[in-house]
């Protein structure tokens, strides 16, 4: 480009030194010089403004072509996204579905394991409520058949001492301490039997209230990883006291 400036400059040059034509504005300049000068300024001219103006007359098509590519992206990338969207609508559903499936199948299992382990605890509690209450009588009868038997024993030996005044006193005295170690017996003996019911008792519980803590933890997890809508059945075993007692009956 500069060469281009030099060859204006000279230009200029020549048409303010030209010889004027008188009585006129007009000058006269040697064209040989000039149209050496302006072959330069041509030749100087770079090929971008070849292309340029290729451009320029090509406007209106590389346009039309610019705009007709850009439809059919902003058309490609619209189909692709709306398939993009469905699948992931459809991978959402699927997800959804499964895990719905999983926590309705993990609380059928645990509703199962729940019923198992009360039933079970019934038949255990049953068996020993009666075991115990089996043992109670059993230690009951035969304390009152001891006390009737020492009670009779004291009555005879009395009977027998009542003619001598001394004896029958000594008598008294170890009817009395017969009857009162006869009643310590028996109270000994009951004492013994709660004990053992009561033992027997609280193993049941510690048993019992193993399984419900085990069946808390195993619905705590469930409702952890995300509880499902509860059926209203499932709302009626599920929501009672939440510790579990309330299904013994």
């Amino acid at each position: 480009m500069y060469r281009v400036f030099e060859s204006l400059d000279a230009l200029v040059t020549i048409v303010e030194e030209a010889r004027s034509v008188p009585m006129t504005s007009n000058c006269v300049v040697p064209r040989g010089d000039v149209l050496e000068l302006l072959d330069d300024v041509r030749e100087a001219f770079p090929g971008e403004l070849d292309d340029a103006q290729d451009v320029l007359d090509r406007r209106d098509d590389v346009v039309a072509d610019a705009e007709r590519e850009a439809e059919e992206t902003r058309s490609a990338a619209t189909s692709e996204a709306e398939e993009t969207l469905q699948n992931a609508r459809t991978e959402a559903e699927r997800l959804v579905s499964e895990a719905q499936e999983e926590a309705a199948r993990t609380l059928a299992e645990a509703r199962h394991e729940a019923e198992r382990t009360v039933a079970e605890g019934r038949r255990q509690y049953a068996e020993l409520t009666d075991r115990s209450r089996d043992e109670a009588e059993r230690m009951t009868h035969a304390g009152r058949a001891a006390h009737d038997r020492l009670i009779a024993d004291g009555q005879n030996e009395q009977a027998r001492l009542v003619t001598q005044s001394e004896v029958v006193r000594a008598a008294h005295g170890e009817s009395a301490r017969i009857v009162d170690a006869a009643h310590a017996e028996s109270d000994r003996q009951r004492r013994e039997c709660d004990a053992y019911v009561d033992s027997t008792l609280g193993e049941l519980e510690s048993a019992l209230n193993a399984a419900l803590g085990t069946i808390s933890r195993g619905r705590s997890q469930i409702w952890r990883n995300g509880a499902p809508q509860q059926h209203p059945q499932q709302a009626q075993f599920t929501g009672r006291s939440g510790t579990g007692m309330d299904l013994i009956d």
